[in-house]
């Protein structure tokens, strides 16, 4: 018996092992172009994820984990009798991408950070703009989860509260990350690929004028809300609120969170990046007193949701992206106006990581075609890099499912009993807000 059990656990192992060079060799094998109605697969968990709480909430909450399985399998049997290494490099970039998503969610929730002050329009403009510079220094999610229920806290006592986490997934979740590698998935990427480290910054214009167009539209915003709230229900909000301005507990936490940060720059050996993550997190729950993780209203719930939830969109998306990557060059892109919509229209809905390489990969052959030879990024033209980096990262505010941690805001937010929209009601308020700013940032920046 201790035989079979060991020998299950080291072939276990190695399969862990293996699967980064397994994932290489499907990168370097020849591409398999899947049929079109492949897709299906991918379309039907999104029209699910979107339609199916709209008609049954109850249902769907029960039962989700089932829809995604059920539409999981037969997509990973399809890529399976197509390449099999391309389900092994998926589910590696699933589990890496879990565990990254987990550590931060489990090391941030230790942290508790008391705010002496009501939610008032000018407290919560500055909290976005902090979280903000926050999403660049130590990501997206990083930033979305230290910062969040604090936020909730402080507005605990409004009742017209839900445009406040929808602004919190447009500017903390997504657009504030803009600035380094560590914010986004796939400006670290390009940095692998070669991109210098401090290229990112070049894309500051663009991080000013959307982060302050929508910082202004978001206090006007709050502005008109905050004055529907009633006077007595201000005056007892005041009075419980905590005796300092402000007060930060379990802090040890935020050494933790540097580990997480750090990994990204150890060298690449397998797991050994994860293996930090996770020791990161182990050591979060071990010397985190239990008394801050209740007063944060912390359960393991929202990560669950996310993590069988994307479990079903990685896997059916493999089809979708395989074919963008078949097909990519001709899709007949150029101009930068085009690669900035292209890389943010499927960064919308796909992993943005993926969708930044394809139409990096594009740009060099658009460049190699024109005999582009000065001015280039690692191959390709600065200002098509600018387009595809900045689509790739601030339009996967446009759903829930175009960045990580959108889903994780949702999830705590519903979580402290806060009601925020349906898939297509937060579609309704990114295309309202989001769709002119991008239209105006495609006119100053890229046409």
């Amino acid at each position: 018996m201790f035989s079979g059990t060991y020998a299950r656990t080291a072939s276990i192992s190695l399969l862990f092992l293996l699967l980064p060079s397994l994932a290489m060799a499907s990168e370097g094998s020849p591409q398999v172009d899947f049929p079109l109605w492949s897709g299906a697969f991918f379309v039907g968990l999104l029209l699910c994820i979107a339609v199916i709480p709209l008609i049954n909430g109850d249902w769907w909450g029960k039962y989700f984990g089932f829809v995604s399985l059920g539409l999981a399998i037969p997509a990973a049997l399809l890529v399976c009798l197509s390449e099999w290494t391309l389900l092994l490099h998926v589910v590696q970039e699933y589990i890496s991408f879990i565990i990254l998503l987990g550590s931060l969610f489990i090391i941030a929730g230790g942290i508790v950070i008391r705010v002496g002050a009501q939610g008032t329009p000018m407290l919560n403009t500055i909290f976005l703009l902090i979280g903000s510079v926050f999403a660049s220094l130590i990501g997206t999610t990083g930033a979305s989860m230290v910062l969040l229920r604090p936020l909730i806290r402080s507005n605990k006592w409004r009742r017209y509260v839900v445009h406040i986490y929808i602004f919190f997934i447009f500017i903390v979740s997504n657009i504030g990350g803009l600035l380094t590698p560590l914010g986004d998935p796939p400006l670290f990427l390009g940095f692998l690929r070669g991109v210098p480290f401090f290229w990112t910054l070049r894309l500051l214009p663009i991080w000013i004028f959307a982060i302050g167009i929508l910082l202004i539209l978001f206090f006007l915003m709050d502005s008109h809300f905050v004055r529907k709230e009633s006077k007595e229900r201000a005056r007892r909000a005041m009075e419980r609120l905590p005796e300092k301005k402000l007060e930060i507990k379990g802090k040890i936490n935020f050494l933790f969170l540097l580990l997480v940060i750090g990994s990204f720059f150890l060298p690449p050996i397998p797991w050994l990046r994860e293996g930090v993550m996770i020791a990161a997190a182990v050591l979060s729950v071990y010397f985190t007193e239990k008394d801050l993780r209740e007063e944060n209203a912390f359960t393991y719930h929202p990560i669950k949701e996310v993590a069988i939830l994307f479990a079903g969109i990685f896997v059916t998306m493999v089809p979708v992206l395989t074919m963008l990557q078949v097909h990519g060059s001709q899709l007949g892109v150029i101009q930068p106006w085009q690669f900035f919509w292209a890389s943010g229209s499927l960064s919308s809905f796909l992993d943005n990581a993926p969708t930044y390489l394809v139409f990096m990969s594009t740009a060099q052959s658009v460049a190699h075609a024109q005999g582009v030879l000065s001015g280039l990024v690692v191959g390709v033209p600065e200002t098509l890099l600018k387009a595809i980096s900045a689509g790739s990262v601030l339009m996967g505010a446009n759903s829930y499912i175009g960045n990580g941690p959108n889903f994780m805001v949702k999830a705590i937010c519903e979580e402290n009993k806060v009601r925020m929209p349906s898939f297509f009601g937060y579609m309704a308020w990114s295309t309202g807000i989001l769709i002119p700013l991008f239209i105006a940032i495609t006119f100053v920046f890229f046409n």
